[in-house]
């Protein structure tokens, strides 16, 4: 580790031990919908009203509605339809992770190019995610999809400080840097964020190929961590090196990393489809 990558990791972790890094906060919309959401009182139709009060969250949930993994037998016109087709639980969590989009934007080049390379991928792991769950376990395909969308998201304020900062302006430094920290500042953030721990313990343990749950059944860190591992193959990188077959959590979502069948591919179909309906 380079001198500059032990001072600006030391200074990143001094802020966070005494609570001074800032913490992204979620986007109006979503903060609106997922209240409306666990409110026992509100209706199908006030969420609609939260929703359709953001154009752009408007257009991008309709897409949703109507993609090919999503639609049904009538196009959805509005959202008050997409409601009515997912469930106000889906839809306020595809609400929450498709509003994250715009938190991931940057003022200098540099960061801003890392800032939505994140989000791509973020949007890969979260399609992947969604189809992972929907044929391998009894996890919540729209639940899968918010973990995978958030699972890098303590990547955030390390691109802050490194834009506020200008000491990290090199590829190399500013990933060493990600690589040792983000999954702590994830789970900081999305503690502060109220969500439930078996969303905060994505980001803790999506990297951690060793993990025992002690379960025989995946959760949704085991399917962000094999979605996360999908996105490598065929890629130069070096967990795309790895021997999956020791990785647990492809025993417990169901998939054995050594098979390239006929149904492999036709959920890469799927997959395309999940991820193109996110973007």
């Amino acid at each position: 580790m380079s001198n500059l990558d032990q001072v600006v990791l030391q200074e990143i972790t001094e802020l966070i031990d005494n609570d001074k890094l800032v913490l992204p906060t979620l986007p109006e919309v979503a903060l609106k919908a997922r209240d409306t959401a666990e409110d026992p009182n509100a209706s199908a139709k006030d969420l609609a009203k939260v929703i359709s009060n953001d154009a752009a969250m408007t257009a991008r949930i309709i897409k949703v509605a109507n993609s090919p993994i999503m639609r049904g037998a009538r196009e959805v016109e509005d959202v008050q339809m997409a409601i009515a087709r997912l469930g106000i639980t889906c839809i306020s969590n595809l609400v929450t992770g498709l509003a994250m989009e715009q938190m991931f934007q940057a003022t200098s080049d540099f960061i801003d190019k890392a800032m939505r390379a994140s989000w791509t991928h973020s949007t890969e792991v979260a399609g992947i995610a969604n189809v992972l769950a929907r044929h391998y376990t009894k996890l919540k395909p729209d639940q899968a999809t918010l973990a995978g969308l958030v699972h890098n998201i303590g990547i955030l304020p390390i691109l802050t400080f490194a834009e506020d900062s200008g000491k990290l302006n090199d590829h190399i430094t500013l990933q060493s840097i990600i690589d040792k920290i983000h999954p702590y500042i994830g789970a900081k953030i999305l503690q502060s964020w109220d969500f439930p721990k078996e969303l905060i313990e994505v980001p803790q343990h999506y990297l951690n190929f060793t993990r025992d749950t002690g379960e025989a059944k995946a959760d949704y860190a085991d399917i962000v961590m094999v979605a996360n591992l999908q996105t490598y193959i065929g890629k130069e990188h070096q967990l795309a090196n790895m021997d999956w077959g020791n990785i647990p959590a492809f025993a417990r979502v169901g998939l054995d990393p050594h098979v390239d069948d006929q149904e492999g591919e036709d959920l890469s179909d799927e997959m395309e489809a999940a991820m193109a309906m996110l973007r």
